[in-house]
């Protein structure tokens, strides 16, 4: 099964989506699975995961609901308040729902470059196993040794890498990005996502060869079984198309076997999300 491992569904809203700037105006638009599912059967992939963009429990909600009677959506990565007194509650109340599959904090907006490593925050992450969730690392650079203390005190939760930690492709800088992802995959619970690259390059002017050297950190620190192909669709639009990103990765990958192949383009999301149950 092939699988897009990180994508995401909106209705647009100027005031909650103030990210999506002028600049982005390509995707000031609602993106919802009829939209998705036509690129889907064009790249012959036979599924999603759909991954939250706004912090809000009426985000969970709202995918839970586009993927109740859709096959193609195989799981949804939501959004609860992981610091709230009641999150015992809310995840009991979330485990109903076989599509969700785990959950995901915008750690990269907030404002203490140390937020992954506060007590209160480790403490949520923590209560996410026993109900069987995983959570998506979504961060910068500059995050990544409070990425690496969180999973520290985790060993067995699983965590996957949103965007490769979104390295500086554009300014082709590699290092302390590189030192610290090659910390992050020593932990054998920790799983990285090809996705969201061609946003952090130049959009009107990137090349496959810039991202080659990062692809090449991801590769030898994480190791084939750990890494998944997400098209993070639809921001990829505002630097090109579905099928660039997809080809981006495919085209790295295509001297390596069809079992590894395989893996990459699906079977790693499968068992990282449990998609199969």
């Amino acid at each position: 099964m092939r699988i897009d491992s990180h994508q995401h569904f909106w209705r647009f809203d100027a005031r909650r989506d103030a990210w999506i700037t002028e600049e982005m105006r390509v995707i000031r638009r609602d993106f919802l699975p009829d939209d998705l599912l036509p690129e889907l059967q064009a790249n012959r992939m036979d599924g999603c995961v759909a991954v939250q963009a706004d912090q809000s429990e009426a985000e969970t909600q709202f995918l839970l609901e586009l993927a109740q009677d859709r096959e193609q959506i195989r799981g949804v990565v939501g959004w609860v308040d992981l610091r709230a007194a009641n999150l015992m509650e809310r995840l009991e109340y979330y485990s109903q729902f076989a599509k969700l599959r785990g959950f995901r904090h915008i750690a990269q907006s907030e404002p203490d470059d140390r937020f992954l490593e506060r007590e209160n925050f480790v403490a949520g992450i923590r209560q996410l196993r026993p109900f069987d969730f995983t959570y998506d690392i979504l961060i910068y650079p500059r995050h990544l040794p409070a990425a690496n203390r969180l999973v520290e005190q985790l060993p067995h939760q699983r965590f996957v890498l949103d965007h490769l930690a979104k390295p500086e492709i554009r300014n082709r800088t590699m290092e302390p990005w590189a030192q610290q992802i090659r910390r992050l995959a020593e932990k054998p619970n920790v799983w990285c996502k090809l996705s969201g690259m061609t946003t952090e390059a130049d959009w009107k002017a990137w090349r496959k060869d810039d991202f080659t050297p990062y692809l090449d950190v991801i590769f030898e620190a994480f190791g084939v079984d750990r890494i998944m192909f997400g098209s993070d669709w639809p921001v990829c639009l505002v630097a090109g198309t579905y099928r660039d990103v997809r080809n981006l990765v495919s085209d790295y990958v295509h001297a390596m076997s069809a079992n590894e192949q395989e893996k990459v383009f699906g079977r790693n999301a499968e068992s990282f999300y449990a998609l199969s149950k």
